[in-house]
């Protein structure tokens, strides 16, 4: 009995330390995502664009945006607003059923 808690207890610390199984890693379908606008470290206004294309491998359907890990539902291009100071932007391939894919981009620019 004292092994089986052992085994449960390393399991859970492992999962609890981002062990994460390759069954639960996002899958690499072929796709490729490249933000093409700003540059990684670039200086922005709290208003600006983001442009990125998405090359669509064998299950992406679009991409998802996120700003500081934030999911940006309805994103339409352009970021409004952006506090002062650094921010991390990712974009991610996703299918259809908004399962996000391995191919993504991360980028930080700066708002002054």
């Amino acid at each position: 009995m004292r092994k089986m808690f052992v085994v449960i207890a390393m399991i859970s610390l492992l999962g609890m330390q981002g062990g994460v199984s390759p069954a639960l890693a996002a899958e690499d379908d072929g796709s490729q995502v490249t933000i093409t606008s700003p540059k990684d470290g670039d200086v922005v206004g709290d208003t600006f664009e983001l442009k990125y294309e998405l090359v669509k491998g064998s299950k992406a359907a679009h991409a998802h945006v996120y700003l500081d890990g934030k999911y940006q539902k309805g994103f339409d291009g352009t970021f409004m607003g952006v506090p002062k100071g650094k921010h991390e932007i990712k974009v991610a391939a996703a299918t259809g059923k908004h399962d996000v894919l391995a191919a993504s981009q991360i980028i930080t620019v700066e708002v002054k």
